[in-house]
């Protein structure tokens, strides 16, 4: 994300100019822009003209800015749709009239708001922060079939899906299936050249079922050397290989879980994450007092002053309920406050995912709560 321009306190009103460069940063804007904002982009209205010899549509550009009603997030389509009544005057649009402003990558847009909390103002740094883009790549694979996926700070990105058919190995069709290997592990050398960012990426992993992970490693590396690609061949010791279950974006899970992988990556944000789920998960089957989730059992912990880890899916920072919200922010920076670490996760990672399953909100505690373990508490926020 690009910050063009920036003017709002904490906890105040303000507005700041944005654009997307990528992906990803369409999904922090998701994050960020909620009912009430303002928005203010350009875009393109279709209007009817009659020229004299009949009507003619044609497309104009204006800019326009609109109180918002509703944010859709297209991941695939790389894409925000924000519907809205319009505030500006213009010849196109009427005042008040609804209209859907899709803001693009490479596209600027202004966003005002009545308050500025602290989730939003962490949410435009690390949009904005270079190093905390994509900083694991990942190609899962099997024969015929591969994925290449790109995890950031706050998206995985599936940025190619390769398939090929595969005929036999045997008999008459093994030249085929030769052919037909070489050009399906071609097509996946493309996706990493293209997809790669060696200066942020921490490491590359191969993982899948079978053997095509092992060969596939071994054809990226010769190609390297063949096409003289320094970047691939000075990071040769960053290309791992894990075992996963399949080669759908879902056995990222498994590959996390890998001691070995774990211990490469450790200082990924993704990684860091899947540990404290992990272990989040290891307490509550092994010291449950010291593993709560839910938020009635969390903000209970919390107000004894013992949550050492909150662990906190941004879907629950998309409530429309402002008083809500706000509890989840304060509930936030008062861990952080406490000495405590709060991770916020982003629903479009795997790990986000399974926090989604525990409600959203779960938390590891400094010390044991046996009596409150037991007690049935509804949802306090």
């Amino acid at each position: 994300m690009k910050l063009l321009s920036r003017s709002y306190t904490k906890n105040g009103e303000g507005s700041v100019k944005l654009i997307a460069e990528e992906g990803e940063d369409l999904w922090h804007a998701y994050n960020i822009i909620r009912q009430g904002d303002l928005v203010t982009a350009t875009t393109f209205r279709k209007i009817s003209r009659d020229s004299g010899a009949g009507t003619q549509s044609e497309k104009v550009k204006i800019k326009l800015t609109i109180q918002i009603k509703s944010v859709e997030y297209d991941a695939e389509g790389q894409e925000l749709r924000l519907r809205g009544k319009n505030l500006t005057e213009s010849e196109h649009v009427r005042p008040g009239a609804y209209h859907t402003l899709q803001v693009e990558t490479q596209r600027a847009f202004t966003l005002e708001k009545a308050l500025w909390d602290a989730v939003d103002m962490d949410r435009i740094q690390v949009a904005c922060n270079p190093a905390a883009r994509a900083d694991l790549a990942a190609v899962l694979i099997t024969e015929g079939l591969a994925n290449m996926v790109l995890v950031g700070s706050a998206v995985t990105l599936t940025c190619a899906s390769i398939e090929t058919s595969m005929p036999g190995k045997r008999g008459a069709a093994a030249e085929g299936y030769s052919k037909a290997l070489q050009s399906f592990f071609s097509k996946i050398f493309q996706a990493v050249v293209r997809h790669v960012d060696w200066g942020i990426v921490k490491c590359l992993v191969i993982a899948g079922p079978g053997f095509a992970k092992e060969q596939f490693r071994e054809y990226l590396l010769a190609e390297a050397v063949r096409q003289d690609l320094k970047p691939i061949m000075t990071n040769k010791d960053k290309i791992l290989l894990a075992q996963a279950s399949s080669a759908y974006s879902h056995s990222l899970k498994e590959v996390f879980a890998n001691p070995g992988i774990a211990a490469q990556i450790k200082d990924t944000k993704a990684a860091q994450e899947t540990k404290a789920l992990q272990d989040f998960y290891s307490r509550l089957s092994t010291d449950s007092a010291r593993a709560f989730y839910g938020s009635g059992h969390v903000i209970a912990a919390h107000e004894l002053q013992a949550i050492q880890t909150l662990l906190i899916s941004d879907k629950l920072f998309r409530t429309s309920d402002v008083a809500k919200r706000k509890r989840y922010v304060e509930l936030v920076e008062e861990v952080e406050k406490a000495n405590g670490t709060a991770l916020v996760y982003s629903s479009l990672h795997v790990s986000g995912q399974q926090l989604d399953q525990l409600s959203g909100i779960a938390a590891i505690l400094r010390f044991p709560l046996p009596d409150l373990e037991d007690q049935e508490l509804d949802a306090a926020i």
